[in-house]
């Protein structure tokens, strides 16, 4: 045999199925579509439409929030590790870590955090080196006379969040001073406004009391007055010629 005489085996190349040469080919008019218009085309996806009504996805109501903060773990159980040590996968008397776990299959990643958590029974002594544990499984690993370190130092993080808490408090403390003294100042200011109204009302007073004087008096003595005043007037304007002179 030649290398220009091998040929494909019968059935291995399924010839391409020309679409829309007329009904007889069975693939003609909708060409296996279905149907003509929007749907027959490519690139269109009519997903959650339903013919104009409010689809399901915006009648249903919105719950929930995405935590930025979130923190993701890989979880290791202590059943788990007590399997992988019965079944000779994991060596008890050497220190497990988290590629320890992932190399026996207890864990799938070393992409998180290990957290390691109390659900199963632990029959060995075991060294364990763990992200973080609860208190119950800590608990359990030194009941079986292992010992466990957990790298995670949770009170130097109680202590960032409380340090956290008393700055926030002193500083809304600051402004709730800073609040007062500022109504404090407009209350002042306020007072001041009306004592300074009052001054000019009483100033006011001795020229309105001679104004209603005037209006009550009678008509001969207005004109006395306006009499004498001319009269002193003109005494004045007499003994300024004389002193000119």
């Amino acid at each position: 045999m030649k290398l220009n005489e091998l040929n494909d085996v019968a059935g291995a190349k399924k010839a391409r199925m020309r679409v829309g040469r007329g009904q007889g080919s069975g693939k003609g008019r909708t060409t296996g579509r279905g149907m003509k218009g929007q749907k027959s085309r490519s690139g269109v996806a009519i997903k959650g439409f339903e013919g104009g009504q409010m689809p399901i996805h915006r009648r249903l109501p919105k719950r929930g929030f995405t935590n930025i903060f979130r923190k993701s773990w890989t979880v290791a159980n202590l059943g788990r590790i007590q399997k992988a040590i019965d079944d000779n996968k994991l060596n008890a008397s050497k220190s497990i870590t988290a590629s320890v776990l992932v190399a026996a299959g207890v864990i799938g990643s070393e992409k998180y955090n290990l957290k390691l958590l109390a659900k199963g029974d632990l029959k060995t002594k075991i060294n364990i080196e763990v992200y973080g544990a609860s208190s119950a499984a800590i608990a359990a690993v030194e009941a079986a006379g292992g010992k466990i370190t957990v790298t995670h130092d949770a009170s130097a993080e109680i202590a960032r969040k409380a340090a956290k808490a008393e700055k926030r408090g002193v500083k809304k403390a600051k402004s709730a001073k800073k609040a007062a003294a500022k109504k404090e100042k407009a209350k002042t200011d306020d007072a001041k406004e009306a004592g300074g109204g009052e001054k000019p009302a009483e100033a006011e007073k001795p020229a309105q009391a001679a104004k209603n004087e005037a209006a009550e008096m009678p008509t001969e003595a207005k004109n006395e007055a306006k009499n004498e005043a001319k009269n002193e007037t003109k005494a004045d304007a007499v003994k300024d010629d004389a002193s000119k002179e």
